[in-house]
């Protein structure tokens, strides 16, 4: 396997956070911004950077909603998201049989 392949991960799917958001967004319809920092165990403010990110790439949709005076954030993956999601899996599958000599 040649560190090429590996390089063709794409960065913007390959940071934990963008990942583990990615990975529980490909599961659901849609999830609630406190249902994401729960379920990724992050922090606010890294997940709105990395949410922001992943929106700015046109891979997740952010809709921010108020319920009575509170805000609502509720983000869902883009079939552009999904797209890229499935390739950085593939990907990902390639380099691993690579390294398996499969």
């Amino acid at each position: 396997m040649s560190h090429e392949h590996i390089l063709e991960l794409d960065p913007l799917v390959h940071a934990p956070v963008r990942l583990a958001v990615l990975s529980v967004l490909a599961g659901v319809k849609d999830a609630d911004f406190v249902f994401l920092r729960g379920a990724i165990g992050t922090t606010d403010g890294n997940l709105s950077t990395h949410l922001a990110r992943l929106e700015g790439a046109g891979y997740v949709r952010v809709r921010k909603t108020f319920v009575g005076k509170k805000p609502h954030t509720t983000c869902a993956i883009t079939r552009r998201g999904r797209k890229a999601f499935v390739a950085y899996l593939e990907q990902l599958e390639r380099i691993v049989q690579g390294q398996r000599g499969e």
